[in-house]
């Protein structure tokens, strides 16, 4: 019988910019409206990135010119209609702005046409509209999360919204997270012209990585944020050979490439008490330490309790850890993540950062590190453990401050995460490892400067002593290099760890990094960038440790991670009007309460109980200390003098407001010093 073949499918038409949106959104673009700049953004975006339009900010056409001749300041225009688009969302009861309004109606007239039209530059006045939208609504965006304060008049309504958007679907668009995200944006690139180079406060990413963005304000009063000292404890100091254990009867194909899967277990315990001593060490050397952090699958996941109860007592306020645990079941694998921890009211808020790379031992990695003895050098070794979704976690801190932490290799892969982390360009990626020294000539240098030149982020690789011990290459002379530092003003920096020391403090401070943008509009220095000020060695004091009584943090925070952000998301907000327009707070704290009407036109649930209480909490304080002059000064006496024993919800959103309000204060004693 002959079979009669099937015609090959075609699109009935060229591709349009209607049907361009409707495929990835959704949505119909006759429907689409201006109340939420995050969607005209992914719109714009969309339609500039599939066409490779973008390219036309640099070079357009022919005869053509960007930025448009009939503006003599394209910044100022921005900026300005930016700021009257904020506060049109936030009560969108007239017309939006002229220039938002007309340059929307341009786009809407265009949806018919083919996105080959926009790619030639043969639609030149679409191309226009197209910028324009980018531009403006990627303006509007400022400030909502990765930057420091834009000191606009308005739009504080507009960016503590988007906050808890950001929180619930980590997205900043009402778009469903299935089909696109748009995210804050921290560092730009530097050159060069891609879709990147067009924004500088937000970029658009597909669904392939699941996005949490946390914010939770991890500081010292008084400091500015200027300098955050960091311990880091490259252990396990020892690592022994038994401490690679092949899994029993994992071993396959053993006539073709066999293979098989061990799983790192040390059996010497983990030592708190020689965490304590390193700790008084440390505290001997520097005025305090802010955050610890140690190595890949360093801390069992049972010890991470105790130490996070440890750290509390001496006044640190953030842990990340590489965590290990067994296998939780026959039928299950071990685990191994990174631990983040963050001590906020003495409560400690926690988020996980899985990793998404086994490990891979071969033959030459098995006689680097002298484990022949364990695992059999003729067999392939993947480490034991669970592969799971790829997914990303943004860590904000005060001032901008924004950090990821990944695990050894997914520095190193170039898949979504890789690209995630380059679209979004956080201040700092921080990278834990069972890897041996981190030298300049090996490939944590290279991966390091990848994300240091472009975008400019700072990068910091922490590995286990013992491994460097262990990590003897025939030809390759001993090293004690645990760390590795690469930030785009400094450069690389190989730390080492000396005989007799058990850990080092380095000691950060935080400088304000340049936003560029390739459509014209002017640099801002509202981003922040990290630098490496000192390094110090570090010996555990000898003897028992004083146990004095101390403040214990409670593991388990009063809020779920979501709406610890929520809670900072509106302290924030609340806290810039307060500074810049006081006589705008009373609606702030309108849309900081429960019941509010904007969270049902955005579909978001209305808070839980305990949200809800801590959110209360935000509102009436602000709201107790309004008065004539130096309203922050008023709230931050009002919180002085509330309880200290209320409900746990109540004291967390006092602890976030207050630090809200003294970040402010500090950035501006900051600059008035700079002046």
């Amino acid at each position: 019988m002959d079979v009669v073949p099937r015609p090959i499918r075609t699109a009935t038409a060229a591709p349009t910019i209607a049907s361009l949106w409707a495929d990835l959104s959704g949505r119909d673009l006759a429907d689409q409206g201006l109340e939420w700049p995050p969607d005209v953004f992914a719109l714009a975006g969309t339609v500039l990135g599939r066409t490779h339009a973008y390219r036309f900010a640099v070079s357009p056409p022919t005869g053509r010119q960007w930025p448009p001749r009939r503006f003599a300041s394209w910044n100022d225009v921005v900026t300005t209609a930016a700021e009257e688009w904020c506060a049109w969302t936030e009560a969108p009861n007239g017309p939006p702005p002229d220039l938002v309004a007309d340059t929307w109606a341009v786009l809407v007239d265009a949806a018919s046409v083919e996105l080959d039209d926009i790619a030639d530059g043969r639609a030149w006045e679409v191309c226009e509209a197209l910028f324009m939208l980018l531009a403006l609504s990627d303006e509007a965006c400022a400030g909502v999360a990765a930057a420091l304060d834009p000191e606009r008049a308005a739009g504080f309504r507009f960016r503590g919204r988007a906050g808890e958007l950001l929180a619930r679907t980590g997205s900043l668009s009402a778009v469903p997270t299935y089909r696109l995200r748009v995210l804050p944006k921290g560092r730009t690139p530097p050159g060069g012209i891609s879709f990147r180079s067009l924004s500088r406060y937000l970029c658009l990413r597909g669904a392939s990585v699941d996005v949490a963005w946390h914010k939770a304000p991890a500081r010292r009063a008084g400091t500015g944020q200027q300098l955050a000292n960091v311990l880091l404890l490259p252990w396990p100091l020892r690592v022994r050979q038994r401490d690679f254990r092949p899994l029993t009867g994992s071993v396959r194909r053993a006539e073709n490439e066999p293979f098989g899967t061990f799983e790192f277990a040390p059996a010497e315990p983990f030592d708190l008490d020689l965490v304590e001593r390193v700790i008084i060490g440390a505290l001997d050397e520097v005025d305090g330490v802010d955050a610890v952090v140690l190595p890949e699958s360093c801390v069992p996941a049972e010890d991470l309790e105790p130490l996070e109860a440890l750290l509390a007592r001496y006044g640190i306020t953030m842990l990340l850890a590489g965590a290990r645990e067994t296998a939780p079941a026959p039928d299950r694998l071990p685990g191994n993540w990174v631990h983040l921890g963050v001590l906020v009211g003495g409560c400690w808020s926690h988020y996980r950062q899985n990793k998404h790379h086994r490990w891979f031992l071969d033959e030459s990695q098995i006689n680097q590190y002298h484990l022949a003895g364990a695992l059999h050098p003729s067999v392939r070794w993947w480490e034991a453990m669970e592969v799971p979704r790829r997914s990303l976690q943004f860590l904000e801190l005060s001032e901008g401050l924004t950090v990821v932490a990944v695990v050894c290799e997914d520095l190193a892969r170039l898949d979504e995460v890789a690209e995630l982390l380059r679209d979004v360009g956080p201040s700092l990626v921080v990278t834990i490892l069972l890897d041996g020294p981190q030298l300049a000539s090996r490939w944590t240098a290279r991966y390091a400067s990848v994300l240091a030149d472009d975008p400019g982020t700072a990068v910091l690789t922490l590995t286990a002593a013992g491994m460097v011990a262990r990590s003897r290459p025939v030809g390759a002379p001993p090293s004690s290099v645990v760390a590795l530092w690469k930030d785009p003003t400094r450069g690389l920096r190989e730390i080492s760890l000396d005989p007799g020391a058990h850990a080092l403090v380095m000691s950060v401070a935080a400088t304000r990094a340049r936003r560029r943008c390739a459509d014209g509009r002017t640099p801002v220095d509202n981003a922040t960038g990290l630098v490496v000020a000192g390094v110090h060695q570090v010996t555990a004091v000898p003897g028992d440790p004083d146990r004095s009584p101390g403040p214990r943090g409670v593991t388990g925070a009063a809020l779920a991670p979501p709406e610890l952000t929520i809670v900072t998301a509106w302290a924030e907000a609340a806290a810039e009007a307060l500074e810049h327009a006081p006589e705008r707070v009373a609606d702030v704290l309108a849309d900081v309460r429960p019941g509010a009407q904007w969270r049902r036109d955005l579909d978001l649930p209305e808070p839980s109980a305990a949200l809800a209480t801590a959110l209360t909490t935000v509102a009436d304080a602000v709201a107790a200390g309004l008065t004539d002059s130096g309203p922050d000064d008023a709230v931050l006496t009002v919180l002085q003098n509330a309880p200290s024993d209320g409900e746990a919800p109540v004291s967390l959103a006092t602890a976030v407001l207050r630090s809200a309000l003294e970040s402010r204060r500090d950035q501006r004693a900051v600059s008035s010093r700079s002046r």
